[in-house]
Parts: C-alpha cells; structure tokens; sequence
C-alpha cells in the first residue's frame, strides 16, 4: 500500500512537472503573438505616415553634399552673377564673412542637438558641409523663399540637417556680422561729418541742398509663418504677398 502511494504521489509529480512546462510554453507562445502582432501594428502605422509625409530621404539625394552638388558648382564657379543672384552677395563679400570669423565659428562651436553633449568635442569632419557650405545654405535661406525641401536638393542634405544647420548658422552668422566693422550701422556724429555728405549731394544735385543722405525701402520676401501674429505682420495687403519691411538709410559715402 505504501509502495502504491509513492508511485501515485511520483506519477502527480511528474504530471505538475509536465503541466508546468505546457503552461510556460503556452506563455512564451503567447507573449511572443503578442510581440509579433504589435511590430506588425508598428509597421503599418509606419507606412500609413510614409504615404502622408512628404520629405526626401538620403537615398533621393546626390550621395555626397560635399561633391558636385547644384551648391559646389556655384561655389566653385567664384561668380558674382551667381553668387548676388542666389545670396545677394559677391564673392568678395562671401569671403570676408567666412575670414572674419564665420569659419572659425563652425569648426570649433558644436551643433546643438537633443542627443548630444554641447560640452563634447566639435567634430567638423562628420559634418556634411563645410564652413562655406553653411554660409550658403544660411544665405539661400535668407534671401530666398524657397521651401527647405529645395535646399535639400540643392546642398544634398536631408531636411533635419537643413533645419539644424539653418537654425546653427543664423546664431554664429549674427555673431560675425558683430564684429565686423563693414557690418556695422553707424549714424553721423559731428557737424562737419554733415557738411562734407552734404556737399557730395550737391556736386551731383546743386538744387538739393541740406541733404546729407539717402533712403529707400526693401521689401524682403519670406515664408508664410505657422505663427498666426506673424503671419499677420508680415502679410503685405497690396503686394498679397508676405514680406518683412525695411528701411535703409545711407550716406553718399557709401
């Protein structure tokens, strides 16, 4: 009787055991249908976005920004034609911004980036332009009202390093325009300063006397803004455009 318990007693044992390992298997089972059906969840929710986002990726762009791209051609073309056409500047301007500091800036500043360090080592090498290269691409995008999807065919990057590099390169451009003394905007100080653009005036217009400068006004064209106020404010109603107002104000002098 005992030896018939013993073997019952091994024989549920083995059983539990046996139970056991099903209901693991069952698990696993489960949990990896589970996982199975949630990638597959995730890709369609993938290609549902990739029919309705429009962008270009790296594959529908020339392989490399720094070669014979529609920016390089320009570049290396050293035309004032294109250079005022595309960036409203001449080659020897373009230049004396990169020498004053805007090259230096770019090599040794890092790019601010949510998954980086800015206290980390600036890696000018990975970047995928040059000094030059972010002084045009800034430049196209300020002189120009072209969607940033066109600067990415134009300089072969993709929209997110469009944007980064644009948003960089606004900062360490306005600090080298700074300290550039050509850059700067000064106003007359002394009365003989007066007198002597006053008498330029006159050499060419001896009715106009008095005057000691010009003025004019430019209407710089820009994009619609997503801001409602700024889209207000920069909607010119008899242009039917969007455009951001200036008025310069000049000596004779140049």
């Amino acid at each position: 009787m005992d030896y018939d318990m013993q073997t019952a007693w091994l024989i549920m044992e083995d059983e539990e055991e046996d139970y056991e390992e099903e209901m693991e298997c069952v698990a696993a089972a489960l949990i990896g249908a589970t996982l199975l059906k949630q990638d597959e969840q995730r890709q369609e929710r993938a290609n549902r976005r990739q029919q309705t986002r429009q962008y270009l990726v790296r594959s529908e762009l020339i392989n490399d920004p720094r070669g014979e791209t529609p920016w390089q051609i320009l570049y290396k073309s050293r035309s004032d034609r294109g250079f005022i056409t595309t960036m409203s500047i001449d080659v020897r301007t373009f230049d004396s911004i990169l020498e004053a500091g805007f090259s230096e800036l770019w090599l040794s500043t890092p790019i601010t980036r949510t998954d980086t360090s800015m206290l980390g080592s600036p890696r000018p090498g990975a970047r995928s332009l040059d000094a030059a290269g972010a002084l045009g691409l800034v430049l196209h995008f300020l002189c120009s009202t072209m969607l940033e999807i066109n600067l990415c065919q134009i300089f072969a990057v993709i929209p997110s390093t469009v944007s980064r590099y644009i948003d960089f390169g606004l900062l360490i451009l306005l600090h080298t325009l700074r300290h550039m003394r050509d850059a700067r905007l000064g106003w007359l100080k002394k009365f003989d300063e007066f007198m002597e653009c006053s008498d330029l005036i006159t050499q060419r217009h001896p009715r106009l006397k008095g005057a000691f400068g010009g003025i004019d006004g430019l209407n710089l064209a820009v994009q619609t803004s997503e801001d409602e106020e700024i889209e207000n404010a920069t909607f010119n109603g008899w242009l039917q455009e969007h455009f951001i107002s200036s008025v310069l104000v000049f000596s004779p002098k140049g």
